[in-house]
């Protein structure tokens, strides 16, 4: 039964006045008489991250694929980079997804191509004025496989890959054109609980080092607190507890912002402290009650 959560007034800061990465307004998706999404409305701001949870079926990966245009929106409107994507021809959105990295569900990777030409897809796939050198191609695909430690892996094939080593040829795919924007849908899934952490401290490196605004797919709480209460400490090469104070300086916590989908609408939207103080037995599904702050 669908339920009527209050979204909290939002607290988080919303890009210095610039405009969102990415809009949604009043976007509902209907496929015949089953509605995935009903009017759902927030903003994505540069250098933020975004972490949704929902039951399945409540149309989280439907807000994913619609957001980049591979499912249009049957109401309402969605903007990408400030442009109006609703309604955009199939060949004009190459260029705008371009911009965007993307994790799709158990890593997504072409069983039939080496890790190597993986990585590289996205590269020799993209719209750009000059097509990058095969030098080029070359440095970058090294650089985002030592990003997430697979440098070994250039001419292996998937299938010879553990579960978690293909999630992370997957995140080396969606970086190696340093995105603004990367989405990441269900990147723990099916993981092992010290695999998934290794997944999310990757993911959490990446926001740290280029910037990037992240929105993550998940049904772990775990992963949401990770990226809240932790930071990337370029010089240890370690994650670190971030200050809860309130406008703490480097307080990552700030730019961290929890959705909650319920068949199709958002029905929370806000912090952490505003997600694990929710009294919604809905929305309580997916906190872990008893994370303490230390």
């Amino acid at each position: 039964m669908p339920i009527e959560a209050i979204i909290p007034e939002q607290k988080i800061s919303r890009g210095n006045g610039g405009q969102p990465l990415m809009r949604f307004e009043h976007v509902s998706v209907q496929f015949d008489s089953d509605v995935a999404l009903k009017d759902v409305s927030f903003d994505l701001w540069p250098g933020e991250t975004r972490v949704l949870f929902g039951a399945a079926g409540s149309g989280k990966s439907v807000l994913l694929k619609t957001a980049i245009g591979l499912l249009r929106a049957s109401a309402g409107r969605v903007f990408l980079f400030g442009e109006d994507i609703t309604h955009a021809e199939e060949r004009d959105l190459f260029g705008i997804r371009s911009r965007v990295g993307v994790l799709f569900q158990e890593g997504g990777l072409f069983d039939s191509l080496t890790v190597a030409e993986n990585v590289a897809y996205p590269l020799l796939n993209q719209q750009a004025a000059s097509q990058p050198s095969q030098d080029e191609v070359d440095r970058r695909i090294e650089e985002a496989l030592r990003f997430v430690e697979l440098e070994h892996t250039l001419d292996k094939f998937p299938s010879e890959l553990s579960g978690g080593m293909r999630r992370r040829v997957g995140i080396a795919r969606a970086i190696v054109t340093e995105p603004p924007l990367v989405l990441y849908d269900s990147p723990t899934a099916g993981l092992d609980p010290i695999t998934a952490n290794t997944i999310m401290a990757l993911i959490a490196k990446e926001r740290d080092t280029k910037d990037a605004a992240n929105m993550i797919v998940t049904h772990r709480y775990q992963d949401g607190e990770l990226m809240a209460d932790f930071r990337y400490n370029a010089r240890s090469e370690r994650l670190e507890p971030v200050s809860h104070e309130a406008g703490g300086s480097g307080d990552k916590s700030l730019d961290t912002v929890f959705m909650v989908l319920c068949e199709g609408r958002l029905v929370f939207e806000g912090s952490q402290v505003e997600l694990e103080s929710s009294r919604d037995p809905y929305v309580r599904r997916f906190v872990r009650h008893d994370a303490g702050r230390g």
